[in-house]
């Protein structure tokens, strides 16, 4: 069978005090679109036409921002990770290049995982010192509201942020096979059935982290890493839950707010 590929290749540059595109490539599945933003920030919204991803499956992403930009990157909705025939793995491949005095909001909304699925995806940002980043990465095991169990999946899910060429951050979630059972165990997740990552990298990230603590749930933490480097990770009873906290997070951490699909 057929297997969807996509691929979007973009670049910006600063013009007239703003951001603007600079390069655009497109093609297959995947697509970029560019509503318009009262804020400084460009804002590129990533779709899959292909309606989710399965085994074979391929998506790809670059984007460079030059100096002086700021870039938020998004997707139109929630990405949906299908039941995957053996032995085939969808992959997802995005890679961020952020030059000095350019800011990146890397803000994609939820990843679905269904019964079944498998996927492989990785997450790589080089930033040039001086550079703003802020990330986030939710993951949803299944919908608990719709009855959905993830008895047999297979994800592999990796990140990774260097900083002229040095890794300040890297991290990796590896699950197999009955990811539910594993989930539910009191050291590992307790019944918890959405989890949500954010990385800040800023001047002000040591001032932010108490603010951010106190957001927080029970079953989370956050903690600088460097005086400029935050990380924060929680989880939650489902997707409702977690949106509850990570979006406050996101609107005061981001300056010009989240994209307005994250709304619909």
């Amino acid at each position: 069978m057929a297997r969807a590929q996509g691929e979007v290749s973009l670049a910006v540059k600063a013009r007239d005090g703003g951001t603007a595109l600079r390069r655009l490539r497109q093609s297959g599945s995947l697509k970029c679109l560019f509503p318009r933003s009262a804020g400084r920030a460009l804002q590129a919204v990533l779709l899959n036409c292909a309606g989710g991803v399965t085994g074979g499956d391929r998506l790809s992403l670059s984007a460079h921002a030059e100096a002086g930009t700021t870039l938020t990157l998004t997707t139109q909705a929630a990405e949906r990770i299908y039941r995957a025939l053996p032995g085939k793995k969808g992959r997802i491949e995005t890679r961020l290049n952020v030059a000095e005095g350019a800011r990146v909001n890397w803000l994609p909304q939820e990843t679905i995982l269904f019964d079944g699925c498998s996927l492989e995806r990785s997450l790589t940002i080089e930033l040039q010192a001086g550079a703003t980043l802020l990330l986030t990465e939710p993951l949803i095991f299944g919908r608990l509201e719709m009855g959905e169990t993830l008895t047999s999946a297979h994800v592999l899910d990796r990140m990774e942020v260097r900083r002229a060429g040095v890794p300040i951050y890297l991290d990796c979630i590896r699950l197999a096979g009955d990811v539910q059972a594993q989930l539910d165990r009191p050291g590992v997740a307790g019944r918890a059935r959405a989890m949500a990552s954010l990385v800040y990298f800023a001047p002000d990230a040591e001032a932010q982290l108490e603010v951010l603590r106190r957001c927080l749930p029970r079953h989370a933490g956050a903690s600088l890493l460097q005086e400029d480097v935050l990380v924060m990770r929680f989880l939650s009873r489902d997707s409702n839950e977690m949106r509850s906290t990570l979006v406050p997070m996101l609107n005061h951490l981001s300056h010009d707010g989240l994209p307005r699909c994250w709304n619909i």
